[in-house]
């Protein structure tokens, strides 16, 4: 399989001068459903790329899915993993925006050079076909990476990347739901889920001003975790009062926005029941299997919107980088752990089964 993202004229030899020639890196054959540690060669850049060496990546549930065969990968035989920062090695000919040395947060997508938007140049936080991560390309559970140069955001020091890890994608994507929502200070929230993803949204949410923040989650310790990151009351969706709590909770106004991180039928029925007349309900992972989204949308519900919401954009990383270096926005609690690269399977095991109630787990190469 070829290390390349794109099939265009490689870099003169000797641009890469200092760089080993080979690395090491998770590889996953989906055909074998074999992962091993593996040194493989190092990327090669185009003109317009950044070779990235990695300082941290984090195993998202994503990742999980596609190991455990819940989702077809996009390539036979690849690199995982999307979350990552690290420091420049080495940058393309063309590439004025970066230099070896600067630190850099990875986004999980690139333009794709070929949609109206990328033939304009209007920019990856405007390309209507991104190319993603450890889906379309290789990922970042190796040493170095290969990305463009316009999928990365710069770290201040003040911002350890191991931190800024985090945020490329356990923070960025509920940031981008928030985004999305339009969600405006004083607004009740709900967010159904709090895992890795929805206990971040929590956090987001304090931050933007929401007012209440309602997590829902059957899990014990993820009600306390996000009752610890700024929600003013934890529920168990199984209980069969929620909907009566929410509206003593919103003093009958039913929720502004409500943000489901679980995608299944019930928790959208629940979601919806609970909305306020002009509610706005994000689903952030795949909606449930279209009967009650279409009943409802075709319903006209008096204002109310639902939401599909995947991922974020460059712009989203910026931000949270900006929070971090204020101190608006504190992750140090997100990282359960760190490990290396030859403890990949260790980490998956613990996040597959939830052992330690992790938020994020880390790969250090």
């Amino acid at each position: 399989m070829s290390l390349a993202s794109f099939d265009r004229p490689m870099k003169p030899k000797g641009i890469q001068q200092g760089l080993p020639a080979t690395m090491r890196a998770v590889r996953f054959d989906s055909a074998a459903g074999k992962l091993e540690l593996a040194e493989i060669p190092v990327p090669k850049a185009h003109r317009d790329e950044v070779i990235v060496k990695v300082a941290a990546c984090g195993i998202c549930r994503s990742d999980l899915a596609r190991i455990d065969g819940f989702v077809q990968p996009g390539m036979r035989v690849y690199t995982p993993g999307h979350e990552a920062a690290g420091v420049v090695a080495a940058v393309g000919d063309d590439v004025r925006s970066w230099v070896p040395g600067d630190r850099v947060v990875v986004a999980a997508g690139r333009e794709c050079h070929a949609c109206p938007e990328c033939k304009e140049g209007n920019g990856a936080d405007n390309c209507s076909d991104l190319r993603l991560m450890a889906v379309h390309y290789d990922g970042a559970w190796a040493e170095y990476l290969v990305t463009s140069a316009t999928a990365l955001v710069a770290v201040p020091d003040a911002v350890p990347l191991e931190h800024a890890a985090v945020l490329s994608g356990a923070v960025s994507t509920p940031y981008g739901a928030i985004d999305t929502a339009g969600l405006r200070p004083a607004e009740a929230v709900g967010v159904w889920g709090s895992g890795g993803l929805g206990t971040h949204l929590v956090q987001l949410a304090r931050i933007c001003g929401a007012s209440p923040i309602i997590a829902l989650d059957s899990r014990p310790e993820a009600r306390e975790r996000a009752l610890a990151r700024g929600a003013d009351v934890a529920l168990d969706p199984a209980n069969k009062r929620v909907a009566s709590y929410i509206a003593e909770i919103t003093r009958g106004r039913g929720l502004d926005v409500a943000f489901d991180f679980v995608g299944r039928e019930s928790t959208f029925e629940q979601a919806q029941k609970v909305l306020g007349e002009r509610g706005r309900l994000v689903l952030v992972k795949t909606a449930p299997e279209g009967s009650l989204v279409e009943q409802w949308l075709s319903d006209g519900e008096d204002g109310r919107t639902i939401i599909g919401h995947t991922g974020y954009r460059v712009r989203h990383l910026r931000d949270l980088v900006e929070l971090a270096e204020r101190g608006r926005l504190d992750v140090t609690a997100s990282i359960s752990a760190i490990l290396p690269l030859a403890r990949v399977a260790d980490g998956l095991a613990k996040v597959r089964s939830y052992e330690g109630n992790p938020l994020r787990l880390l790969l250090r190469p």
